[in-house]
């Protein structure tokens, strides 16, 4: 092509900048061919940009949603409670009823696939379905090889609105660790209190404590709703491996990637629509040290920290020495090995509320409710409760 351009300008200077012989002839047809390709041109890239359009959209369709819920999770800004709010809200935590009415039932050994593990999964179940909000309650019941054989698992999943786009979800495990009995007295079994019969308590008791307010959030239309799991199997039955271990949250994660989220879009995952994790284990104990674990939910680790002072400034937490006592972001002992990691590992936020060091007792027998800390879990449920308000909008 630029031999020919060349040539052409070459041969009208030769003639003095006049026509070539023949020239106006040839100039017309040839300037009619031209326009008919250009516009073919243009109608083919028109069509071909149109298809390849559509084979994208339909090869990557949930990458549209995905980034909107992505937004929207990012730009999520929580509300704030005044201080009359934040009393009222501490005022109906009531730790008799989490430890007597919610904890103790679980308060048993629940090895996954036992009569230990259905009953405590009945308590559950029936505690949330027995409140106003109206709670849907699914149990995601599967098979899974284990070094003791095949077993079954059920996790419990309770979703307060499934046809809202976006979810807060809090997690615990609810069942217990195989221990060694010991020799001198082998009618004592694990219990597992903080390990983590106690978180599974303080999210029933947030429940509870929350049902009018989540009855009436529940009818009025807001993005996010609440979710509540209690998984099966996050304890290993011999020694801690990757699959050895996370039974319950490592089939859940899978099954809500590969599940359809209708609410947000056909195309995407109810993975997708999870906004934070918070998960919370060994729990309990006195004196927790609990430190933020990661950098894209530290502004929501914030909000726990900032829960925790106003709490004690109004003089609303017990045996609480300073206005932050439990929260902190200067220490970092390393990550920890818990449910959250399959959903970690597909992109979901997550804030692990677990103290490190972990407690004395743990994975022993003495992990029992006489070495919980009454004070120090009824402070938690309330700072969560904060939390939990305050993400949600219930104080709007």
């Amino acid at each position: 092509m630029s031999r020919t351009t060349r040539r052409y300008k070459a041969l009208q200077q030769s003639n003095g900048g006049g026509s070539l012989p023949g020239c106006d002839r040839v100039r017309q047809p040839r300037a009619r061919v031209l326009l008919l390709c250009l516009l073919g041109v243009l109608v083919l890239s028109l069509v071909l940009g149109f298809y390849l359009s559509s084979v994208a959209d339909s090869r990557s369709g949930d990458r549209v949603p995905h980034t909107d819920l992505t937004k929207d999770r990012l730009s999520h800004k929580p509300s704030k409670c005044h201080p009359a709010q934040i009393r009222h809200l501490a005022s109906q935590v009531d730790g008799t009823r989490l430890f007597e009415a919610h904890l103790r039932p679980i308060l048993i050994e629940r090895l996954p696939g036992t009569r230990g593990s259905l009953a405590v999964q009945q308590h559950i179940t029936s505690s949330l379905s027995s409140l106003s909000a109206g709670w849907s309650v699914e149990l995601d019941s599967f098979q899974s090889p284990t070094p003791r054989g095949q077993v079954t698992f059920t996790n419990i999943v309770a979703t307060l609105d499934p046809m809202v786009p976006r979810k807060l979800l809090l997690a615990c495990h609810y069942d217990s660790k195989v221990l060694p009995r010991d020799p001198r007295a082998p009618e004592i079994v694990f219990l597992g209190a903080s390990d983590s019969a106690v978180p599974c308590a303080m999210i029933l008791e947030l429940a509870t404590s929350l049902d009018a307010q989540l009855k009436l959030f529940k009818h009025q239309t807001f993005p996010v709703t609440l979710q509540l799991v209690f998984f099966d199997g996050e304890e290993a039955f011999e020694e801690w491996t990757d699959t050895d271990s996370l039974y319950g949250s490592r089939h859940l994660a899978e099954l809500m990637a590969n599940s359809a989220h209708p609410a947000a879009s056909v195309h995407a995952s109810m993975l997708q629509a999870v906004d934070l994790f918070v998960l919370l284990d060994l729990l309990g104990g006195p004196d927790p040290l609990i430190a933020n674990h990661f950098d894209n939910t530290a502004r929501w680790f914030d909000r726990l920290i900032a829960a925790e002072k106003r709490l004690h400034r109004q003089g609303l937490l017990k045996s609480h020495p300073s206005e932050q006592t439990y929260f902190r972001k200067d220490v970092y002992l390393g990550p920890v090995q818990d449910d959250h990691i399959p959903f970690l590992h597909r992109g979901v936020p997550v804030l692990h509320i677990i103290p490190t060091p972990f407690p004395q007792f743990w994975h022993t027998l003495d992990d029992t409710e006489e070495n919980m800390h009454r004070p120090t879990v009824e402070n938690l449920t309330k700072i969560m409760a904060v939390f939990v308000a305050e993400y949600l909008g219930l104080t709007t």
